[in-house]
């Protein structure tokens, strides 16, 4: 993609999963990626793999020196990194901090770093990996739910206010991917998840394909856009459909005791 190519690209969370199959890809492209990644040996061996450099440390913090190892300059931001906490509304206030803080907050300080370089030259790409949770739910996971439907509603604030300034915005809502997050998720994830899950692969596929488009919502699970219509067209149903599978899901707990 010649959109890419020679692009300075930074992908959070690059370590493993979704967020190597970006950096893979966006290498393959001929950009120019940082890998970053809490896990410091992930990151090395993820940017050893495609060519790229390793920056590892938390996401928070990661524009400013992942712009000095690209020579002053980021013109793509993936900010991918995540976690996947669950429980609800019991879950410690810890894991609700921690949710917040990675799914959103990260984003938004990672915004802060890059706008002034990119309206001030005009251009600039914020690449958000949400998750379809964040355009419907997730049961099993109200930090999760929760925080990634605050990470949907700042890309989409990012996109409608920026873009005729030169900034595009993509968010990406996968259903499962196959990750070592999804195989974290449990009960939950095996009832929800994982009969449709996908390889990370088809996700940096699927945001490739936005690119190109100019789209904003990226559907790496095309039947997502049927559930979130039907969300928002008649919300009883849905929740109704929804407290179907908590049912299920509280039933196959109780077998299993």
């Amino acid at each position: 993609m010649a959109a890419v190519r020679d692009k300075a690209v930074v992908v959070t969370g690059a370590g493993g999963g979704i967020g190597a199959a970006l950096a893979r890809r966006f290498a393959a492209e001929g950009a120019r990626v940082v890998v970053n990644d809490l896990d410091e040996a992930k990151a090395r061996r993820t940017a050893q793999e495609i060519g790229a450099l390793a920056v590892p440390g938390d996401a928070s913090g990661i524009v400013g020196p992942a712009r000095e190892a690209l020579g002053g300059t980021i013109d793509v931001f993936c900010a991918n990194a995540g976690v996947g906490t669950g429980g609800g509304p019991e879950a410690p206030e810890g894991d609700w901090a921690l949710a917040w803080d990675v799914n959103v907050m990260a984003h938004v300080r990672a915004a802060q770093a890059l706008l002034p370089e990119w309206l001030a030259r005009g251009s600039g790409r914020f690449v958000s990996t949400v998750s379809a949770a964040g355009l419907l739910t997730m049961v099993a996971a109200a930090p999760y739910s929760v925080t990634k439907h605050g990470a949907y509603a700042f890309a989409e604030w990012l996109s409608l206010t920026y873009r005729h300034r030169g900034i595009a915005v993509h968010a990406i809502c996968p259903q499962g991917v196959r990750t070592d997050m999804l195989a974290a998720t449990g009960a939950a994830g095996d009832l929800v998840l994982t009969p449709t899950a996908i390889e990370p692969d088809t996700v940096a596929d699927a945001l490739f394909a936005a690119m190109d488009a100019d789209r904003f919502l990226v559907l790496p699970h095309p039947e997502v856009a049927d559930y979130y219509t039907a969300r928002a067209t008649d919300p009883d149903r849905w929740l109704t459909a929804m407290n179907h599978l908590q049912q299920k899901l509280e039933a196959q707990a109780e077998e299993a005791r």
